[in-house]
C-alpha cells in the first residue's frame, strides 16, 4: 500500500513538474526607437497564472526585475530604467490574458540600451521555467544627401551620405534600369550614442546610366533612397562651373549691398551701431497662431532636475553638486509631445522676477530616442540634437558640427521656438524685444520632441509659457493590461 501511495506522489510531482513550460517565439523580436513593443511569453499547456509569480529581468538581474508580478499583481520591486515603461499584455488580441497563461511583456519608450535580452521566469508552488527573448532595435537614420562633383576624364563622382542609423545599414548604388554600379569606396563613422553616419560614393558616365539611385537599407527591409540625374549634369558641366560661380558672385555682391543698405539706415535710425547679429521686428501674434501646449514629461527627466507639479517650471535639484567649469550638458528635460510634421510653436520664460535673467540654458528639439551624455560634442545634429546654448560668460553657441559663438544682446528673458518640421527649420525669438534671433537648417526624421536644459546654479527656472492662442497637438495614448505606473507629485 506504500508503495503505491509512494507512486502515486512521484507520477503526481512528474505531472506538476512538466506541466510548467514557459514558450517564446523562436526568432528575434525587431523594433524601432521610441516605439512600443510586445516581447511574447506564454505557458503551454495553457494555465491560469494569476496565482503564479512572474518576472521579467535582463541578464543577471533576478533580483532587480524589469517587471514582478507576484501574490496576484505587480510589485514596487523593478530596475529604475523600466518603471513606467513596462506592464504586462496580451500577446494578441485572441489571448485571454492571465488566466490562459499569457505573461508577454509591453515595453514604451525604447532606447538602444533596451536591445539585448530578457528573461521570462514563471514559478509556481512546485514547479519553475524561464526562456529568453531577444530584442533588436533598429534606427531608421535620415534621407541621403547626395552631391556630385564633374571629374576631368568627362565622368561624374557622386557622393551619397547620411547619418543616424543603427544598426550598420547596407548600401546600394542602382541605375534607372535596375543595374547595379559597384561604389568607389564607403565609409561608417559611430558616435558615442551608438547610431552611425555613412558615406559612400561612386564614378559613373554617360553610358553608365540616366539616373543614379544611392540606397540605404537596414535588414528589415526599411530604406532611405535618393536619385540624381547623371546626364543633365555632365551635359552642363562645360558651362556649369562658370554659370555656378558668376551667379554666386552676383548673389554675395546683391546680399552684401542690401546689408550694408540696412546697417546705414538703422545706425542713422537709432544714432548707434548694433551689437551683434542684426535682426528683425517680427509679429508675434502670427507666430501664436501656431502655438502648441508643451508639458515636461516626468518619465524622461534626469534624476537631478525638479519639475513642477503641472509640469510647466523645470531647474535643477537643490541637493545637485555641479563640479567644474563645463556646462552640464547631461541635465536634460524632454517635452512629452512628439512632432512629425507641421509648424509648432511655443514660448519659455528664463526669468523670474526679482531674479536677473538666467545665465545657462539650452532649448530645442531632440529626435526622440536620442540619449543626452556629458559629452557636449556627441550633442550634435547628427545624433538627433538641435538646440540654442547659453552658457554664461562663454557666451551663446548653437551645437552646429562646428559649434557657432553668437553675441545676442539684450540677454533673451522670454524665448520664443517654432518648429518647423516640413522645411527643415528651427527658429528662435526674442519674445520681450519681438526680434527674430537665428535660424537652424535641420533634417529632421522621425519623431522629434522639445529639449530643455536649465543649466545648474541659477536663481531663474526655465518655465514653459502657455500661449494665447495654443492648439492642441496630437498625443499617442495607449492602455497597458496590467502596468505599475505611479503618479508623481
Amino acid at each position: 500500500m506504500m508503495s503505491v501511495i509512494i507512486a502515486l506522489l512521484v507520477n503526481l510531482f512528474i505531472e506538476t513538474s512538466v506541466s510548467l513550460t514557459v514558450v517564446v517565439p523562436g526568432d528575434p523580436i525587431v523594433a524601432h526607437v521610441g516605439s512600443t513593443v510586445i516581447l511574447p511569453c506564454w505557458i503551454s499547456p495553457a494555465q491560469n497564472a494569476e496565482a503564479l509569480e512572474i518576472r521579467w529581468y535582463r541578464q543577471d538581474q533576478f533580483s532587480n526585475p524589469i517587471l514582478l508580478y507576484n501574490h496576484g499583481k505587480i510589485q514596487d520591486v523593478q530596475e529604475e530604467s523600466y518603471r513606467n515603461r513596462s506592464s504586462l499584455t496580451l500577446r494578441s488580441d485572441q489571448s485571454g490574458g492571465l488566466k490562459d497563461g499569457d505573461v508577454s511583456l509591453r515595453l514604451e519608450k525604447l532606447t538602444l540600451q533596451d536591445e539585448g535580452s530578457f528573461h521570462c521566469y514563471v514559478s509556481g508552488e512546485s514547479a519553475y521555467d524561464k526562456e529568453e527573448v531577444v530584442l533588436k532595435i533598429t534606427v531608421l537614420g535620415s534621407t541621403p544627401v547626395l552631391v556630385p562633383k564633374p571629374l576631368d576624364d568627362g565622368r561624374v563622382n557622386i557622393s551619397c551620405k547620411s547619418s543616424g542609423w543603427y544598426p550598420e545599414p547596407s548600401i546600394t548604388w542602382t541605375s534607372v534600369d535596375g543595374r547595379v554600379l559597384h561604389p568607389g569606396g564607403s565609409s561608417h563613422n559611430r558616435g558615442t550614442d551608438k547610431m552611425l553616419s555613412v558615406h559612400s560614393w561612386t564614378a559613373v558616365s554617360r553610358s553608365d546610366a540616366h539616373l543614379v539611385s544611392c540606397s540605404i537599407s537596414l535588414r528589415t527591409g526599411e530604406l532611405q533612397e535618393s536619385r540624381i540625374d547623371v546626364q543633365a549634369i555632365i551635359s552642363s558641366d562645360s558651362s556649369g562651373p562658370w554659370k555656378a560661380l558668376f551667379f554666386t558672385f552676383l548673389i554675395c555682391a546683391l546680399l552684401g549691398l542690401v546689408g550694408l543698405i540696412l546697417y546705414k539706415y538703422r545706425v542713422k535710425l537709432t544714432g548707434k551701431k548694433p551689437a551683434g547679429p542684426i535682426v528683425e521686428d517680427v509679429n508675434i501674434e502670427e507666430l501664436r497662431q501656431h502655438a502648441v501646449e508643451i508639458t515636461i514629461d516626468r518619465e524622461r527627466l534626469h534624476q537631478d532636475l525638479k519639475v513642477s507639479k503641472d509640469c510647466k517650471i523645470v531647474r535643477d535639484s537643490a541637493d545637485y553638486n555641479h563640479t567644474g567649469e563645463e556646462f552640464p550638458v547631461q541635465l536634460c528635460a524632454f517635452g512629452a509631445q512628439r512632432f512629425t510634421s507641421g509648424r509648432h510653436y511655443w514660448e519659455v520664460e528664463l526669468v523670474r522676477s526679482p531674479n536677473p535673467p538666467k545665465n545657462y540654458w539650452i532649448i530645442g528639439v531632440v529626435k526622440e530616442g536620442s540619449v543626452a551624455s556629458r559629452d557636449r560634442s556627441a550633442l550634435t545634429p547628427s545624433s538627433g540634437f538641435w538646440f540654442l546654448c547659453s552658457d554664461g560668460p562663454r557666451g551663446f553657441h548653437i551645437n552646429t558640427t562646428q559649434p557657432v559663438k553668437l553675441s545676442l544682446t539684450p540677454r533673451p528673458e522670454r524665448l520664443g521656438v517654432l518648429l518647423d518640421y516640413k522645411n527643415g527649420q528651427l527658429s528662435f525669438y526674442n519674445v520681450t524685444e519681438r526680434k527674430h534671433l537665428l535660424t537652424i537648417s535641420c533634417r529632421f526624421s522621425g519623431s522629434v520632441v522639445p529639449l530643455f536644459n536649465p543649466g545648474a546654479g541659477d536663481q531663474s527656472p526655465i518655465t514653459i509659457l502657455d500661449c494665447p492662442k495654443p492648439e492642441e497637438p496630437a498625443v499617442e495614448s495607449s492602455q497597458p493590461l496590467l502596468s505599475n505606473n505611479s503618479s508623481d507629485t
